[in-house]
């Protein structure tokens, strides 16, 4: 066996035992994330904590609830923005939004919801659908940090271009700036927008399924997981949502070869929309 790799496979046992030791001091499992992508931001966090190895980021890790916190932002990474991929919210609107209409109340459950644009963006298609007075989204995250910063509403306003045209080409009908008041360099999103929804703390790894849902929204999170992780959070979502719900995933998330492909219409392929029919 070479040198180069016996240090491959001693960093990939120092990666493991790093893992085991966060799971086992802060409960958070990151144990089945795909290696590469753990891997790269592993290597990220030892060059930004200037530890000198993963040996020694560990150790700093379980003596530094600081350290710990800013691991986890690295490690669970919050790529979003207000109508995300907007093609997709105008399939929603187009071809969802009848279909809820014949029930009295609708649960939805936000996976993963990051900072929160996500969740403010579909309060709004549903307001302006007149659909969000009789829904409940709950928006869930395991990092109490970005959950803080979507219950807050607060988004930067260098971003407010890019999001508008998300809006517009989401099919939005109305003005975008209605639903914000601009401060210096934030705006602040009308509190009513999250009147109906509930932030909550929630880890897809060790967690289980809370509620009866017509809607999953699932979208761009289980992409950096490994395929026994994936079958097990296809499984909550199957048991957390109702007959005849949708489960809404990414664009480079799939129900085909997972343990529940059959349990499932492909209602919109092209958007990854699914119906669950049994």
């Amino acid at each position: 066996m070479s040198l180069s790799a016996n240090v491959d496979d001693l960093e990939t046992l120092e990666i493991q035992l790093l893992l085991e030791a966060v799971f086992r001091r802060y409960g958070f499992d990151f144990r089945d994330y795909a290696y590469s992508s753990i891997q790269r931001r592993i290597r990220q966090c030892v060059d930004e904590e200037k530890a000198h190895g993963i040996t020694e980021l560990q150790a700093k890790l379980l003596h530094d609830p600081t350290v710990m916190e800013r691991f986890l932002l690295k490690i669970t990474i919050n790529v979003t923005s207000m109508f995300r991929d907007p093609d997709f919210y105008r399939a929603f609107r187009a071809r969802v939004v009848p279909e809820l209409r014949n029930q009295a109340f609708i649960r939805l459950w936000h996976v993963g919801c990051s900072t929160g644009e996500e969740v403010y963006s579909m309060a709004i298609l549903l307001r302006e659908e007149g659909l969000y007075s009789k829904c409940r989204i709950y928006a869930t995250d395991m990092n109490e940090g970005v959950l803080a910063q979507a219950k807050s509403g607060i988004f930067p306003l260098s971003l407010l271009r890019e999001y508008t045209g998300n809006y517009l080409q989401a099919g939005g009908t109305g003005s975008f700036s209605e639903y914000y008041t601009a401060g210096y360099d934030h705006v602040i999103f009308q509190h009513s927008l999250s009147e109906n929804v509930v932030f909550a703390q929630h880890n897809l790894v060790t967690d289980g399924s809370f509620n009866d849902f017509h809607v999953i929204l699932c979208r761009n999170v289980m992409i950096y997981f490994n395929d026994v992780l994936t079958a097990r959070v296809h499984g909550l979502l199957y048991e957390s949502l109702a007959v005849a719900g949708f489960l809404c995933l990414g664009n480079g998330e799939t129900i085909k070869f997972t343990p529940h492909e059959n349990c499932y219409d492909p209602f919109d392929s092209s958007e990854r929309i699914y119906r669950r029919i049994t």
